[in-house]
Formats: structure tokens, sequence, C-alpha cells
């Protein structure tokens, strides 16, 4: 077959559809015109509620024992953990309060305070008469707090005395207080780390390691008296009276800061990491029967505090993200052809799944029931690959392409793999599995099958944890163990497939091709009631589902699927089987007391029909999609020709082309463009007189081109490579059922050959428009001469639903 690029470049713009009309977008429900907007809006929420559910790290934290309880069950370390050492955490933290040295803060007010005090003396005394004296000494002995003698404060009267005081001592004075003074020096003995001494007023600190170089109160008062005695060279009694003066204003100028000493050393003790004591994973905290201990107790409410209990939102963020991007295959596969596009109802089962099967790898991440072979249990590391995530891939297997599969089994082994708190090596494990599933699905033709398909699963989840083990590899024990799992969740995925794909097709209305086989069943009541009444259409329908099934398998489209919507293509011709010529058997033909429109409108009416029939009969989206599609838009030419003539001979306006096509929508799927292709051409082959296979392979691809110049396969995915499989097919098929037969003996008069023929021959009364057909046929008994439309499908008044006219005549001689 050849087509031209002139060809292929012109498309046939579809007629908008009236409204009522069947319209369906790319493999889409009715009414629907591609995935809906409410579908993605689903998926995401799901996706965002999962992801906050892997970012939930809950579990069940150990019993709560306190100190001398008796255990009822051993208690093992789920995994490593740190255990604090309060014990040493405390003395370590009391080291470091104790090593803190205290903080002196240097008060520069000392020393003014000594000099004030000596000098409101001095003024005192000399401004007192010999009569108040007495009155004065007691007033000064109330302020210093000391008793005065009379012989002393007659000193204190003399001015040498006060230049005394007031030029040598009280500066030498003054001079120790700067440097720093203290209360008492054996308050000093207890900080072994030396002290700071703050100086408020320069903003300075000094570091003083060794005590002993601070004077405090006694020692400056001797080393006054020293002062005095030796460089001064004062007698004893000027000696007494200057520290009788002195000593009772003198004050420490070095004061210890309570409150700054306490808050650095707790941030000392702050500064200081705890003392921990490392749990080992498995490591058996107590044990059944024994009485637990202040350490166990310890180690069973640390264990408690290790076990996340709350949404890491950053986490979940980031799982929402990533599986978002993976999401995001779907669509790109659709614009790359590599699957079509999920429907409402293809959204709301991936969810379902989704919702499903992460909620029980929750489940599984929250159980902690052992699993023991007379060793210690080994469940948080080995249950997660028990999980029967095989199953949901399955279920996607039934309804869903493999590329679609492909995305599903990602997704989910992404999310459960998060929730379960595995790492990529369960994540490869749960992938590969899924994955490995779907393949097996696809292949499975029966219920048989699909039960034995547990088989290869098993055999496939066993290598699976091979390579898991060997990654992770934990002796002999852990790998018998982890292989019970792992075949249990084998067993549970397919006892999941075989209850929630029935539910699946039964809620969201799926077909899987088990329900595809029971419609292939010729005992299927539609196809009684199509057999009983519209004869002519079953056999047409018996010849294409052969067509079909063989086009499939070349091209890689559904076998079963288009075999089954073959057989039910035309069920809407049960209602008015007599309008179309395959079932009139020579009789009237109704069309000819009709109007052209009205003849058109019967038509056209059994797509609809036929789709409303196929859902009372509960057959499936899918079929009701193919039988709306298996005439795209194609012009029934006949009857719009006839129509124009009528028109024109009454000069009226011609009528318009969109009331004479088909309602559509164009094919959206191979398997309806598959079908379109079949129909046309095995009805109007029934044209063939004497048809050979040059004959039958010229009429093949002169409607293939026509079909594909009209722009009915724009939307179908078939490609002109198919187109060219399909040619071949159809011509190996054709070319078996037009084949010769021997004359037999006795059957040499021609008279005898002609009645033979005349018995046997299934002869349709068309012609081409464009030229005589191959080889011209008898006269048809209505009267009319035929027309035919531009897909090849000749389309007269006793038309076949704007096929090929296909009517029984015997031109001599009877059964």
């Amino acid at each position: 077959m050849s087509v031209t690029k002139n060809q292929a470049r012109r498309k046939a713009k579809a007629p908008r559809p009236a409204k009522g009309d069947f319209v369906l977008g790319a493999r889409g429900a009715s009414g629907a015109a591609g995935p809906g907007t409410s579908g993605v809006v689903l998926l995401l929420l799901v996706l965002l509620g999962l992801s906050a559910l892997a970012g939930v790290r809950v579990e069940p934290g150990p019993p709560a024992y306190t100190a001398g309880d008796i255990a009822d069950t051993d208690v093992v370390a789920r995994r490593d953990f740190l255990v604090e050492d309060i014990t040493s955490t405390l003395a370590k933290r009391r080291a470091a309060a104790e090593a803190q040295a205290p903080v002196f803060d240097l008060s520069p007010d000392t020393r003014r305070l000594l000099e004030a005090t000596v000098r409101d003396v001095f003024a005192t005394l000399d401004a007192a008469s010999p009569e108040a004296l007495e009155d004065v000494r007691w007033q000064i002995a109330e302020d210093l707090n000391s008793e005065i003698a009379k012989a002393t404060l007659a000193l204190w009267q003399r001015e040498d005395f006060q230049n005394l005081v007031l030029g040598r001592v009280l500066p030498w004075v003054g001079d120790l207080l700067d440097r720093g003074v203290v209360d008492d020096a054996d308050d000093l003995a207890r900080h072994a780390h030396g002290i700071i001494l703050r100086d408020m007023a320069a903003g300075e600190e000094t570091m003083i390691a060794d005590t002993e170089t601070v004077t405090d109160i006694e020692h400056l008062r001797a080393a006054l008296a020293a002062f005095l005695k030796n460089e001064l060279k004062k007698p004893l009694t000027v000696r007494k009276a200057v520290w009788a003066l002195v000593g009772p204003a003198l004050e420490p100028s070095l004061v210890l800061n309570r409150e700054e000493t306490r808050a650095r050393a707790e941030r000392a003790m702050a500064s200081l990491r705890p003392v921990y004591f490392h749990v080992r994973q498995g490591e058996i905290l107590v044990r059944h029967g024994e009485a637990v201990t202040l350490e166990q107790q310890v180690k069973l409410q640390a264990m408690a505090a290790e076990s996340p209990r709350s949404v890491t939102v950053l986490p979940a963020g980031g799982i929402f993200v990533l599986a978002a991007l993976m999401a995001l295959g779907l669509p790109l596969c659709r614009r790359a052809r590599l699957c079509p596009p999920l429907q409402g109802r293809d959204y709301v089962l991936l969810c379902m799944l989704a919702v499903v099967f992460c909620s029980g790898a929750k489940f599984l991440a929250l159980i902690g029931g052992p699993l023991t072979l007379g060793s210690p249990v080994l469940t948080k590391e080995i249950i997660p690959y028990s999980l029967p995530l095989a199953g949901a891939s399955g279920v996607a297997a039934m309804f869903f392409p493999l590329v679609t599969c492909f995305f599903v089994s990602l997704i989910l082994a992404f999310f459960c793999a998060h929730i379960l708190g595995g790492g990529l090596t369960l994540f490869s494990f749960l992938f590969a599995s899924g994955l490995l599933y779907a393949f097996v699905i696809k292949r499975a033709e029966s219920r048989k099958e699909l039960l034995a398909s547990v088989l290869p699963l098993l055999a496939g989840l066993s290598l699976a944890w091979v390579g898991a083990n060997l990654l992770e590899y934990q002796g002999m024990t852990h790998a018998l163990a982890g292989w019970a799992y792992v075949l249990a969740g084998g067993f549970v995925s397919l006892v999941l497939l075989l209850a929630l794909s029935p539910m699946a097709e039964y809620l969201l209305g799926y077909t899987s091709r088990f329900r595809l086989m029971e419609l292939m069943s010729l005992e299927q009541p539609l196809l009684q009631e199509l057999m009983v009444s519209a004869p002519g259409s079953y056999h047409h329908s018996l010849v294409l589902s052969n067509m079909v099934e063989a086009g499939a398998r070349a091209i890689g489209a559904n076998p079963l699927l288009a075999r089954v919507a073959a057989l039910y293509h035309d069920v809407g011709k049960v209602t008015k089987p007599l309008y179309f010529i395959e079932n009139q058997m020579g009789g009237e033909n109704r069309h000819d007391k009709l109007a052209p429109s009205m003849s058109a409108l019967i038509l056209t009416s059994h797509i609809k029909q036929g789709v409303e029939l196929a859902r009372t009969h509960k057959l499936g989206t899918e079929i009701e999609d193919l039988i709306r599609q298996h005439h795209g838009t194609m012009l029934i030419s006949f009857f719009y020709h006839k129509a124009c003539e009528q028109a024109e001979a009454r000069g009226e306006a011609p009528p318009r082309e969109d009331e004479f096509r088909y309602p559509g929508p164009k094919p959206q799927t191979k398997e309806a463009g598959l079908l379109l292709l079949a129909d046309a051409i095995e009805a109007s082959s029934r044209t063939l007189v004497d048809p050979t296979p040059s004959r039958i392979k010229g009429h093949i691809e002169k409607i293939v081109k026509k079909i594909f110049s009209d722009g009915q396969l724009d939307e179908s995915a078939l490609t002109l490579k198919d187109l060219h499989e399909l040619s071949s097919v159809f011509l190996r098929i054709l070319t078996g059922i037009f084949h010769q037969r021997i004359e037999y003996p006795g059957g040499d008069s021609p008279q005898l050959r002609e009645d033979a023929r005349a018995r046997t021959e299934y002869r349709p009364e068309s012609a081409f428009a464009d030229g005589p057909p191959p080889e011209a046929g008898p006269e048809p008994r209505s009267g009319h001469r035929p027309e035919q439309d531009p897909t090849g499908q000749s389309s007269p008044a006793d038309a076949r639903d704007g096929g090929s006219v296909l009517k029984f005549t015997k031109q001599r001689g009877s059964r």
C-alpha cells in the first residue's frame, strides 16, 4: 500500500457534534473530552496526604515498666540508641560548676567613702566648741560605731595628726583598696581554682589564680601599722589613733557577686554534653519474669523517647515533590503516545490503590508481632518485605497498559519504602516485585492462569529477597525468616488481586479480560438477540471479529478487546433490523419511501442504540466507546448525494454535510481505528465479483487510502506502518474467505456452475462513485443505483448502515 505525501497532509476537518450526541475524548467516558481536572486534583490531594503519612514516624513504645515491676515479656531494643548516664552526667556538671571561678566585683566607691568619712570627722572636730566637745565625741562614736577615748579625740584634733592622715595614710590605704581588699581571706581559701576580679568602672576582668595575694581587712591593718611604724616612725599612740579613725570606716573593695557566679556556673554546666552509654539493636533490655532495675527503667524510658511520634514537615514536603514528579510521567507518556490518557475512574482507582496499600504499609510499620524460629525475634527489619505491593500492580495490570503499571509500581514502592522506614534496598525489592507481577498478569488469559500467576510471583519474590539479603546479610536465620515473610506476602498479593479486581470492575465499570472472554461467548443474550433479529449483521460481526483479532495481534493492539467489540459493534441494529440491507433477505427496501435525511438518521441511530444496549447489558465502557467510534464521523454519501440531487431538482440550497455524517467521535484508540477499517473493508469487499488476491489487495488499499484521507484515523494512534500491516492481514483473511473450490464431477454444465454460484454468492449491490466496480454485478432489484461514500463503503437507499450494500441475490435457481 502506498500513501502519497499530499494525502498524508490532507486532514478532513470533523464536524462539531450536535448537542446530545455521544462525544468521547481520548479514550474517555461518555461526554468527557479528556482527563478531568477533578481527577488530577484528587490524585494530588492523595499524594499530599500520603506524603504526610510517610512523614509521620509513630511506633509503639516499650512497656512502661518501673523499677521493681516484674516483666511479663521480653523487651528488645528495636534500634541502636543512647541512654544518658544521669549519675555520671550530674557528677560531671557538678565538677564543672565547682571549677568555675567566683566573680568578685571591684568597687570604686570604697576609697571615696573612706576619705569622705575621715574628712567629715575632722570637720566636725574643727567646728566643735570646748563646751560641746563631749557631745561631739559621743556623736562621732555613734557614727563610727566604735568607742572613742577622750585622749584619742584630742589627738584627732591636732593639726599635725590630721595632716598625717589626709596626706599619707589615706593615699596609702586607697592604693590597697584600688588593688582589691576582701573582708576575710579565709573565704578565698576554698576557691582553689582562683577568682575573677571584675573592674566594673574599667570594664575589665582579671583572673587571679593565687588567692593568697589578695589582701583582707586584717592584713591591711597589720600592713598599715607596719607602714606607720617603719616608714613614718610614729609612736604606738599615734598608730592606735590612726586605726581607731580608719578601721571603723574601712570597707572591703572586693565583694563576691553571687548571681553572676551562679549564672556562669549554670552556663558551664549547660555547655557540657550528657554522658551516654550505647544500647545496641537486638539487645535484650528486660527479660520475661525478671524484676526491673532502675538502670533498666532508664533504658526503657530512653527507648520510648527515641520512638518518633510527630509529623516532620520537611521530609513530607520532599516526598510530595518527588512523588508528584514521578506521577508527571503519566501525562508525559500520553504526549509521547506510549499510553492512553487517564480518565476520572482511572484516577479514582489509582487513588484507591495508593490509599489501601500505603495504609497497609503503615499498619505493618506499627506491628510488633515477632516471628520466632527458635532464636531471638527478627521482625522489625524483615516485616516490611511482606508488604503485598505486587497485588496493587496486579490490579493495575488488569485494567491499564504496562506503561501505566510501571508508574503505579514506582510511586507505590516509593511511598511504601518511606512509610516503612526502609532504604534503597526495600524500595528496589517492592518496585521489582510489583513490575514483575504486572508482566505476569498481562499474560494471563484465563482464571486458571490468574491463579497460577502466584508461582512465578513467588519465584520472583524469592529471587528479589536473595538480592536484598545479600546486600544486608545478617546470617542464615535472618534469611530464612525473611523468606517466610516474603512468601506470605506473595500469597496475600494474589488474594488481594482476586478481591480487588472484581470490586474495581463492578464499582468503576471496568471490563477485565476475563469479562471480555465471557462476553465473547456466543451464548450471550445480546448476541443471541442479534443472531435472531439481524442474522445478516450477526454473520458480518463474526467475520469482522476474526479480521480485527488478527489485525490487533499484528500491530500490538488488544486482540481480545478488538474481537469482542467487533461482535457487538452492530447490536444497535436489532431495534430496526429491516432497515439494513444485509437483514432484508431480498425483501422490500424500506428506504424507498423515506426522505434521505430520515434514512440517514435511521442509519446513524444504530450507534446511539448500540451504546444504550451495551450499557443496559453492562458490557463495559470500553465496548461502549468502540461501538460509539466504529464509524467515526464518516459521511453517508449515498443519501447525501441523493438529498443534493433532490434539492437541486427543487431549486433549493444543498443540505449541510454535517447532517449526513455519523456523530463520532473519530476513533481514539488503535482498537477503534482497526475496527473502523475492518468494518469498511469487510463490508465493501462483498462488491467484488470473482475476487482474486490482486483485486482484493487493490480494493483494500483504496479503502484504506480514502479513510486515511478523510481524517478518520487522525486521533487513533495508528501509524503508516500499522496501516501497512493491517492491509497485509486483511488481504490474507479475505483471500481465505473468498477462496476458490474445485468443480465437482458432473458439474461441467455452465448452467449448473452459474446456478451453484448464484446459490452461494453473498453479493452486495453497490458501485463506486469514482468509477465502476471491479466486476459489474446484476442490476439491483430495488431499481436504485447506489453511490459510494469516501471510505469506499456504498450507501444506497437499502444500505447497510452506510457501509456496503449487502443483499442475498439469486440469478437463477434456488436452494
